[in-house]
């Protein structure tokens, strides 16, 4: 079973950036869709984005269309979630895994954006 890590979370001002990163234990994350998901303290844990390697398409929900952008590094093994513009509602805990075929869930990693 492919194991995800993320890293990458921190504090930030409304307006700023983080980079998230979505590390494979070996397997190849190439082969699979990976997508980031976060939960918000009371609410559901919701998808943000998700791509495949052999797709030039992402899909971003609406509320980060345009501040976010995933990538890859195939070299490094690692999915990469750019994360600007931020806002205090994209408070979560951010996770990844794979959308169409979910794996054990990660601890995340807290992304804390202040006003």
């Amino acid at each position: 079973q492919v194991q995800l890590v993320e890293s990458g979370g921190g504090m930030v001002q409304a307006g700023g950036s983080l980079r998230l990163s979505c590390a494979g234990d070996g397997n190849n994350l190439d082969y699979y869709y990976i997508g980031f998901f976060r939960q918000a303290p009371g609410k559901e844990r919701e998808i943000v984005t998700c791509n495949s390697k052999s797709e030039d398409s992402a899909y971003y929900a609406d509320s980060v269309k345009g501040r976010f952008t995933i990538s890859r590094d195939s070299d490094k093994n690692t999915v990469y979630l750019q994360m600007n513009s931020l806002k205090p509602e994209d408070t979560a805990v951010y996770y990844c895994n794979r959308p169409n075929a979910m794996v054990s869930w990660g601890q995340g990693t807290q992304v804390t954006v202040s006003s």
